[in-house]
């Protein structure tokens, strides 16, 4: 249960961890067994899978426990609500819980809805009785629509066994009952509801956003000593909610097993602050892409297997529509490269003529793709976490100081002076501009990072060095136009909602400068000019080359979501 802080913490860094060990592009593929931490969810049921145990089972799973669940609870409810709750008789609970206790040894327990005091008190003598190395409790007592869940000596039983608990984590209604206080309307008065309760109980609390109307969705680790850490998460517009405290809660408790697992301790403020930003941005995006799942006629749940999905798509094996070249014989602009299966939309640089209008429409899908993105959609409202956005920083510094030599190499083969002139000039400002912001922003927040590339990253360079040391010139012109183009595209579109509030701020501004613009417009006019004076096989070539880059640029801008933990 509770175990006691440690008076010499260590502070939060800005990036506690920023590789996944076995990322490492140093490291080789680990032989061990995985670790994965052992997790119990003790709640009530949901039949319709959204909430309760079956969304533990799912969170859990998700957020690479091994689940397990003891029923309190048997619950009749959907997505529009509850009808019917059965409490088994109190010796089933206690059966459930020798069954388990006697058999498996236990990392986490991530408890959810008891439902009246005799279910409280059983479960806190339980576990008192058998302490595990980390309780996450979810008090539910309150339900989003405000009614009280249980009666007032339940409540009373509830504010006894919290304190017992690591980490709570309840909603804004839940927190101002265990408070005694009316319901918090913005984060600054849930923090110090938080912080108050926190620090006379000795238990870290997780003050949750979504109950509050900011834009950033976000949740925040309180430490008993005042710390806290918060998780930004943009706001989801959708109704898809169901289940998310469950989930929340339970992916957290799976998270914190698996560091003390891997060695770390509870007492560092590292451990469930890491633990917070993993479990947000996965139920984040889980929220986001609840609406796939077309599941009840209410408030429906989230999509639980939304990260395994992408992720699963990410590694695909499967080649590259774009490197077939049947039917394909590059005399014209409609046989120079495979179609798109969208339309393209109008860029903010238009092509130059035929042949850089056709590279455009046939990277209709990726553009598309870049821009819904969840790290583009939270770099252009300020919602992105700052090591996710360090991690890219980090990224693009080693990418361009290989970019800087693909450039090079595609001015020193050009026979036209003024393209010659243009990449040789583009090299130099451009690595300039960029080194200084990287400069500004990492020094002004005191991060200091020592990164190789990333697998993602390594691939990219070699790639555009490749095509443009060791081909024709319009093949190596192709593949480093998409760094120019999709990017400044890219700082079009968040342009129009940027505002000095947001960290990104100097970022955005870059990318949508009048002289980015410029050196963007004439990039795109001297790979037109060389598709033109090209051969029909070199233009299928560049084609493939400049599509290759597109999948890249959309691959390093996913990749932070991939690499960090």
């Amino acid at each position: 249960m509770n175990n006691q802080f440690s008076q010499t913490q260590a502070p939060l860094q800005s990036i506690s961890k920023l590789y996944d060990s076995s990322l490492r592009p140093s490291s080789l593929p680990s032989l061990e067994e995985p670790i994965i931490p052992r997790v119990l969810s003790i709640a009530g049921t949901d039949p319709t899978g959204g909430a309760g145990i079956q969304a533990d089972l799912k969170s859990i799973t998700a957020s690479h426990g091994f689940a397990m669940c003891v029923t309190t609870n048997l619950v009749a409810q959907n997505t529009c609500g509850v009808r019917e709750v059965y409490a088994p008789p109190t010796d089933f609970l206690q059966a459930q819980l020798e069954a388990v206790f006697d058999d498996v040894t236990i990392d986490a327990v991530k408890i959810g809805m008891l439902g009246d005091k005799s279910y409280i008190s059983l479960v806190q003598d339980w576990l008192k009785n058998h302490p595990v190395p980390v309780v996450v409790l979810d008090p539910v007592m309150v339900a989003t629509s405000g009614d009280r869940l249980l009666e007032k000596s339940a409540e009373d039983a509830m504010r006894e066994f919290a304190p017992l608990a690591d980490v709570i984590t309840p909603n804004i209604p839940e927190l101002a009952v265990l408070c005694d206080k009316q319901p918090a309307s913005n984060f600054e008065e849930a923090y110090a509801q938080a912080s108050e309760w926190s620090a006379k109980n000795n238990t870290i609390v997780i003050v949750k956003g979504g109950h509050l109307t900011s834009e950033d969705a976000g949740n925040t680790v309180v430490f008993p000593d005042g710390h806290r850490v918060h998780v930004p998460c943009p706001r989801v517009d959708t109704t898809t909610t169901h289940g998310t405290g469950c989930s929340l809660s339970s992916s957290l408790a799976t998270r914190i097993g698996l560091a003390l697992r891997e060695g770390k301790k509870l007492s560092d403020y590292s451990t469930v602050a890491d633990a917070l930003a993993w479990s947000s941005r996965w139920l984040n995006e889980a929220i986001a892409c609840g609406k796939d799942l077309h599941v009840g006629k209410g408030h429906g749940p989230v999509n639980h297997a939304a990260r395994n999905y992408r992720l699963e798509l990410d590694s695909s094996s499967t080649p590259w529509e774009h490197m077939q070249t049947s039917g394909l014989d590059g005399l014209t602009p409609q046989s120079v490269v495979v179609k798109a299966h969208s339309k393209a939309r109008k860029p903010n640089v238009e092509p130059c003529g035929p042949w850089t209008q056709a590279l455009w429409d046939a990277s209709a899908d990726v553009d598309n793709n870049i821009m819904k993105m969840p790290f583009i959609k939270a770099l252009g409202n300020g919602t992105l976490d700052s090591d996710l956005f360090a991690f890219y920083i980090s990224q693009d510094s080693e990418y361009l100081k290989r970019y800087s030599r693909a450039l090079a190499a595609v001015g020193a083969k050009t026979p036209d002076n003024e393209a010659r002139v243009h990449w040789a000039t583009g090299a130099a400002m451009c690595i300039e501009a960029e080194s200084q912001l990287h400069r500004d922003w990492l020094g002004s927040r005191n991060i200091s990072i020592d990164a190789s590339c990333s697998p993602v990253t390594l691939a990219y360079v070699n790639h555009l060095l490749a095509s443009t040391m060791a081909e024709d010139y319009v093949i190596g012109a192709a593949s480093i136009l998409p760094c120019y183009w999709l990017y400044e595209e890219v700082g079009q579109i968040l342009v129009k909602n940027n505002t000095p509030e947001n960290p990104y701020h100097d970022w955005i501004s870059m990318y949508s400068s009048n002289d980015f613009e410029s050196g963007v417009r004439m990039a795109v006019k001297f790979v037109e000019r060389a598709f033109e004076e090209a051969g029909p096989q070199a233009r299928i070539l560049a084609a493939q080359a400049y599509m290759t880059s597109c999948i890249y640029e959309y691959e390093f801008f996913n990749q932070a979501h991939r690499a960090l933990r």
